[in-house]
């Protein structure tokens, strides 16, 4: 089988000629049926995409020579990451090469939201010539809240200061040292939405980012607020809007992204002072022609050479260097995913160490799969070779330190947090070729990763674990494994216990009620 690139979405000439160039056999066949894609796709070893093709795990399953997918573009809303791992095709994104051209689309949806331009469009050329109808709002000297600062945010605020506007930002990762440099005020939340004259959305959808206007929230912002959203759909509760804009307590709105796309029909449709495009934010021909030369080349290094470039799946790493690393990338991953799961609220600042025999290898795509699992859970597009960049741009604190040796183990590696204030530390080895947590907050003990692990912070008093032990199996949760470690008898200690199923949020609830109980927190893995 050849390292033959079945292209199936449009894309230009000279992103073809890349493959040629480097003596990679292309099919390019834009516009075929999901059918199609699935009678052909076995053929091929690389699939390059834009947003039109979904591969989804019917594709997937009858991929059976697929080594790397490329999306031209940053968002993978159309693939099946979990089920392309699980297979071991690598995702490729190209995460910059459209900041600025959907960053622009989002002032230029502030203006029409702010001057009814759609509207006044549609008016106008029908001959009406409704001069008194439309009256808009000056963006100048207005508040703009910004929700998500981070490549193409911090581009939305360099834009709206130079029309003099005031910009407040609300990101968990914006340190204040990076607010002050590009000249925005980092907000909580509730700030931002109670100051800001125009709020425009830059963050990934997530379980936590999902409805993050939600109909409670815009009946707090200001009356006559504008909302513009070329993030991703679902970001704002579309029903409660239309309502608004209807109501008059939301003055304008302008989206280019929809809970459903293509969207054919929509609650926001015909409201009042609603403009709409269809998912335009990466469409100039600088941008496209940009991502479309970044993928091929990136597919092609891949199939060529084995060099992984802006993977969502696995971190950068050579084809001579794959299999020690392999297995510890898989323990980074996992302390990462632990780090980033108990971070609760903003993250102020990233330490990673690594001890002993780990040092003589190549630990950079280490702490890019470290970084980008602390990320992950605000950051659901998070690019494994991307992530440190990103944590930089944030301004967020960052140390790795190296130590020759480690007292207990061949090699060891530690990852801390710290957020609201304080540290949270936890460490990890390979023990008989599987990965173990060997430390949190300082204190040692031995664990396996499992797919649900309930993290609980206590005092070491007698009655807790009996009180844990029925209250979970009252709930029906059957224990797999369960860790204990302290600092002292009756002083601070944890428990990891492996759990066979998810606990809904009223028994995590229940748990951090319990006598002792300090925190409570399901980890997923």
């Amino acid at each position: 089988m050849t390292n033959k690139v079945l292209i199936s979405d449009k894309i230009s000439q000279a992103a073809i000629d890349i493959f040629k160039n480097r003596n990679v056999a292309v099919d390019y066949k834009p516009g075929m049926t999901k059918e199609e894609l699935i009678a052909c796709i076995g053929e091929y070893a690389g699939l390059a995409i834009r947003s039109a093709t979904k591969v989804d795990a019917d594709v997937l399953a009858a991929a059976k020579n697929l080594k790397v997918i490329g999306r031209a573009g940053i968002g993978v809303d159309n693939v099946n990451i979990p089920e392309a791992t699980k297979r071991g095709v690598i995702v490729e994104n190209t995460p910059f090469g459209n900041a600025i051209t959907t960053a622009e689309h989002a002032i230029a949806l502030l203006f029409a939201a702010a001057r009814q331009i759609g509207a006044a469009d549609v008016s106008t050329q029908a001959g009406k010539w409704e001069k008194n109808r439309f009256n808009g709002v000056e963006l100048y000297n207005k508040t703009l809240g910004l929700i998500g600062c981070g490549n193409i945010g911090s581009i939305v605020a360099d834009r709206a200061l130079g029309l003099k506007m005031k910009v407040v930002a609300y990101d968990p990762f914006l340190s204040a040292e990076r607010a002050v440099e590009i000249g925005v005020e980092k907000v909580e939340l509730e700030e931002l939405f109670k100051r800001a004259d125009a709020i425009t959305l830059h963050v990934p959808l997530t379980d936590k980012t999902r409805n993050i206007i939600s109909k409670d929230v815009i009946a707090k912002l200001k009356k006559g607020v504008l909302i513009v959203n070329c993030a991703r759909g679902g970001l704002v509760d579309e029903e409660a809007l239309a309502e608004a804009l209807k109501s008059g307590h939301v003055g304008g709105a302008a989206f280019d992204v929809f809970t459903t796309e293509p969207a054919k029909e929509n609650p926001l449709f015909g409201c009042p002072n609603f403009t709409a495009t269809p998912h335009l934010g990466a469409s100039t021909t600088e941008a496209q022609e940009n991502v479309a030369l970044q993928v091929a080349e990136q597919i092609a290094d891949y199939l060529t050479t084995g060099a992984v470039t802006n993977s969502l799946n696995t971190p950068s790493i050579t084809a001579e260097e794959a299999p020690k690393l392999k297995p510890l990338v898989e323990l980074a991953k996992k302390l990462g995913a632990f780090a980033g799961q108990v971070v609760d609220k903003d993250l102020e600042a990233v330490e990673i160490e690594y001890e002993g025999e780990i040092n003589k290898l190549k630990t950079a795509p280490l702490t890019a799969a470290i970084i980008a699992e602390i990320l992950r859970p605000m950051m659901a597009d998070i690019n494994m070779v991307a992530a440190p960049a990103i944590l930089k741009e944030r301004g967020t604190s960052f140390l790795e330190a190296k130590r020759e040796t480690s007292p207990t183990y061949d090699s060891l590696v530690r990852v801390k947090v710290k957020t609201e204030g304080k540290w949270r530390t936890l460490a990890g080895t390979m023990v008989a070729g599987q990965p173990k947590i060997v430390e949190v907050k300082g204190m040692d003990l031995e664990a396996h990763f499992h797919p649900y692990m309930l993290f609980i912070n206590n005092n070491d008093k007698p009655g807790f674990i009996g009180a844990l032990g029925t209250m979970l199996g009252k709930a029906g949760v059957n224990i797999a494994t369960f860790n204990l470690g302290r600092e002292a008898e009756g002083a601070d200690a944890i428990a990891l216990v492996g759990i066979d199923s998810d606990l809904p949020q009223n028994i995590v609830d229940e748990l951090n009620s319990i006598e002792n109980v300090r925190y409570a927190k399901v980890l997923k893995f």
